[in-house]
């Protein structure tokens, strides 16, 4: 019997306990919400994180890439296992500024080639958006952008990618701090995960 990989993909950052609900948390962006997808539980175990980027490169296959590239920090764990997974190489792009650069003579790689750019969780697509203009940058064709979870609702317009494709697609609310109803009621903020960890 076929996998599905919608199922089998939720069922692993079950699993893993990755996906939270019925809480309260403040996201990047400094928005909150009441749902949070922590990939950072997913990560630890190498069979855990395999399958699941092993369902992503079956997603992307038929866009044939040459090689796959991700966003520092934890789109180097996603692009180096989708790109085993493929049977092609794995690069990365470093944070510069406000931007993404392709170093380290990763641009000699990516130039002239097909190029799957993959994240791990996109809430609004900025990422995936800065490394597929770094690619673009070195002379390389982004093909197709790719997700573990797409919990924002972005579309491949919004990355600048011909085509976006996700394993998940999870609905999550969040409003501003000033907006946020959990706030006004008194519920406490969950400091163990998101921005409110960081301490910023």
């Amino acid at each position: 019997m076929a996998v599905d990989p919608t199922a089998r993909a939720r069922d692993l950052f079950e699993e893993a306990g990755a996906i939270r609900t019925g809480g309260h948390f403040v996201y990047t962006s400094g928005r909150h919400g009441s749902a949070y997808v922590n990939k950072d539980a997913v990560y630890p175990d190498t069979r855990r994180i395999s399958e699941l980027c092993g369902l992503l490169a079956g997603a992307v296959a038929g866009f044939r890439p040459e090689i796959v590239c991700g966003p520092a920090v934890a789109g180097i764990i996603v692009a180096q296992w989708t790109a085993h997974h493929l049977g092609v190489p794995a690069v990365y792009a470093d944070k510069v500024d406000s931007g993404l650069v392709l170093a380290r003579g990763y641009d000699r790689l990516v130039s002239g080639r097909r190029v799957a750019v993959v994240e791990d969780v996109v809430t609004t697509g900025g990422s995936l958006a800065r490394t597929v203009a770094a690619v673009e940058a070195a002379g390389g064709t982004t093909v197709v952008a790719a997700a573990l979870v797409n919990r924002g609702g972005v579309s491949a317009d919004d990355v600048s990618a011909p085509s976006l494709v996700s394993l998940l697609a999870l609905d999550f609310e969040s409003v501003a701090a000033a907006e946020c109803e959990l706030c006004a009621a008194g519920v406490p903020i969950d400091t163990g995960l998101g921005k409110a960890k960081r301490g910023s």
